[in-house]
Formats: structure tokens, sequence, C-alpha cells
């Protein structure tokens, strides 16, 4: 049965979501028209860009992202910390850098003079621009929104561009974190239009590994890749164009950064790297037979998670976790049963020889 937005998305049980929003009927509408040969690639790298400026405007760290030909995949994690610790004219101000807002906040930002009651109002007004600035919801509701005006802008059409609302699993562990990026990093290999992470265009793994390049060794970027398309040429909002770059969050193995991915890079690296070539039939006899310590570590199967990340959308139902966390999922959520148990209980708990 169907449950409710609010049952599955509950920062009370964890900040950390794995995100997936498709394409009306699946088709290719970010990569190439297999029958009219047109190119689309670009849009991929619209939607990018438009990952770094909301996270650097919304409470909301993206980890882990990878942009396919018709539907994308998302691992973030909500800081609503850190949105509670803003004043009233810094969500102000975060909020009218993606919305004009009402006359009210107009006048107050351009320092107006206000009457008790409309600042009271203002102050209203803020409180609900802070909550939509840590809500999963409003941050799809943007990024979905200019991507769909501007790729019908572009195609000069009228429509739906996304298949419907976003699928959330809410990843209530670290080993389910761990999981879900992989998964996420490793989609265009799965998919077959790419043979490592680094070759892996728009996803958080390549862009991670391209910063650790030297400027002389990474490919310049085309303009269809990360330029924005001018405004007046798409109609698209005014934003799009004009917020920075903000950066991914980052690794910290030893948990001393609030804001930070529990791991470390390295480590990350070797798994996905392992568990990528593990996944090629052609190579699998050639992987070295032993375990990744970021695996050891979290007490992980090695056969099974890799399994698991060609299959975590399948196996799993809206929360992945180890059985301990989901069973407490399941009496939190007053639910019976959540579909994963069985898989993590192959994936989570290593088996003693």
């Amino acid at each position: 049965m169907t449950q409710p937005r609010a049952a599955l998305v509950s920062l009370d049980a964890t900040p950390w979501y794995h995100l997936v929003n498709r394409c009306v009927r699946r088709a290719f509408l970010c990569g190439t028209d297999s029958v009219s040969g047109q190119c689309y690639e670009h849009r991929r790298g619209w939607i990018a860009d438009r990952l770094h400026q909301l996270a650097g405007v919304f409470a909301i760290d993206v980890a882990a992202y990878a942009v396919m030909s018709n539907h994308y995949h998302l691992v973030v994690r909500v800081d609503t910390l850190r949105a509670a610790e803003w004043s009233d004219d810094e969500v102000l101000r975060r909020w009218t850098a993606l919305f004009t807002g009402p006359l009210l906040v107009q006048r107050y930002r351009a320092g107006a003079e206000q009457l008790p009651a409309e600042r009271a109002a203002v102050t209203k007004l803020a409180a609900t621009y802070r909550e939509r600035l840590a809500d999963i919801s409003w941050f799809m509701r943007v990024l979905n929104e200019s991507i769909a005006r501007q790729a019908n802008a572009e195609d000069g059409a009228k429509g739906r561009f996304w298949e419907g609302r976003f699928k959330s699993q809410a990843l209530l562990d670290e080993a389910a974190i761990l999981s879900a990026m992989a998964y996420v990093d490793l989609n265009p290999i799965r998919a077959g239009i790419a043979e490592t992470p680094e070759g892996s265009a728009h996803t958080s793994v390549a862009e991670r590994l391209a910063g650790l390049m030297p400027e002389s060794e990474s490919e310049p970027m085309s303009a269809g890749e990360g330029a924005a398309v001018p405004t007046a040429a798409t109609g698209v909002p005014a934003w799009c164009d004009a917020l920075p770059l903000s950066p991914l969050m980052p690794f910290d193995a030893t948990a001393q950064l609030a804001n930070a991915i529990p791991f470390g890079f390295e480590e990350y690296l070797e798994l996905v790297e392992t568990t990528g070539r593990c996944q090629r039939a052609d190579k699998r006899g050639l992987i070295q037979e032993r375990v990744p310590r970021l695996l050891d570590r979290l007490n992980i199967d090695p056969e099974a998670f890799i399994a698991a990340s060609t299959s975590l959308l399948k196996r799993f139902g809206s929360a992945v976790g180890t059985p301990a966390s989901l069973s407490a999922c399941c009496a939190a959520r007053q639910a019976r049963h959540l579909r994963g148990m069985r898989m993590a209980r192959e994936v989570f708990e290593r088996r003693v020889a």
C-alpha cells in the first residue's frame, strides 16, 4: 500500500535519503533520442549544476549523485540544525535568491519601515521558509521545476517533463549510506555507458576524482556540460544563472566534521573500484581476493554487497539499513513489515566461517 510522504521522509528517523526521479515515459529526454538522433546530453549538465546551486541555498547537502539519460539519483543529508541557526534575515536572503517573495518581504529586504503587524507577518513567513529550506520535497520541487521549464523552452513544447513525484529511500545507518552511495556512483558502469568511475560523466565520484587531478590533466568542460543557458533564451528563473556552485559533501573518517560523510575517501574509492570490477563478468575471476577495509569495518558481506549494488531499489523498499535498523523503523512507522529484511540479513550480517 502506498505510504504518505510524511511517513517515508521522517527526519526523526534519519537525515539521510536516497532519491530518484525519472523523465516522463522514461524517454531519453536528457540523452540522445535513438529515433530522431537529437542529442540532449547537455541537459545532464543542467541537472548537475542545479544540484550544486541548490545545495548552497537549502540546508541539504549532496553526498552523491548520478545523472543518467532518463533519470537521476541523489544521496542527500538534511541538516535541520543548520537551518535553525539561521537568522530571519539569512532565511529571507536565501529564499529570495530562488523566489521573489510577497511585497511585504520585498519591502522588508529593501529596508522600508514597517508596522509591528507587518514585521510579525514577515517573521511568520521567515519561519515558513526556514522549514521549506530543510525540506526534501521543496528541494526536489525547485530542482525539477527549473529543469522542466528550461527543457520545455528549448524544445518549444509544453507538458510534463518528469514522470511524477520523486521516490525516496530512508538510509537508516552507515551501512545503508555506503550501499546507496556506491549504488549511485556505479550507475553508469552498470548501464554500460562508462568503463571506469573517473570516466562516468555527471556523477559525484567522477567530480571528486577530477578535483584530485592536476588542471593540465582534467578535460575542459564544454558549454553544454556546465555552462548555464542564458535566461533570455530559456525563460527559466534568473537564479539559475546567478547562484554560485557549492561543493559536494566532504568525507571525514575521523567524525570531527559534523556535516561530512562518515568514511574515508580513499577507502570509499577502493570500495567503488572493487565493486565495479566485480560486476563485470569478463573480469570477475581477476579480482583480488580481499575485502575492502570499509566493508570489513562495517561488518558487510562483500559478495552480498556486490549483489545489492545492482538492485538496491528492487530489493529494498522505502528504507535501507541493517536488520536492526529496519525493525526499529517498522516500530516507528507502526508497520508490520518493511520490504528488504531478507536482503538486509544477506548484506549487512557477515557470516563467520
